[in-house]
């Protein structure tokens, strides 16, 4: 696991998902990427991230429920990164429990900008802080 923790990457795109999984590891995270929804909910429940991103269009389940399932055992913040973007794509997202929205095409920049405000590099986070308590 990198050392500001792990991150679970949910995305259909095998090309989007190598690229988000080298960013997140040049920025000092672990990485546990999977392709569909199924996948995602069982990974969020079985390591617990400190950071979830979350594609809207999976080819299994729409990411606003994938979210919605995972944020029920989870408060990690979640990256919702997608094609959608309709302002009532991002209002519906937030609903669901987004703590960010970005859509593709996106800068490896911007990525880094908004996974550094939703999880501060540093000291342990207070999540990391309170699974080791």
């Amino acid at each position: 696991m990198g050392s500001r923790g792990l991150c679970l990457v949910i995305e259909d795109d095998q090309d989007i998902r190598d690229l988000l999984t080298l960013i997140l590891t040049r920025m000092g995270f672990g990485v546990h990427a999977v392709g569909n929804g199924v996948e995602g909910i069982a990974a969020a429940w079985e390591h617990h991230p400190v950071l979830v991103t979350v594609d809207l269009n999976l080819p299994d389940l729409d990411g606003l429920d994938v979210a919605q399932l995972i944020r029920a055992r989870s408060q990690a913040p979640m990256l919702f990164i997608t094609a959608r973007s309709e302002v009532d794509d991002e209002m519906a997202g937030m609903a669901s429990g987004a703590a960010a929205y970005l859509t593709k095409p996106f800068h490896p920049r911007q990525l880094t900008e908004v996974v550094n405000r939703l999880c501060p590099a540093g000291p342990l986070t207070a999540h990391q802080q309170d699974r080791r308590a």
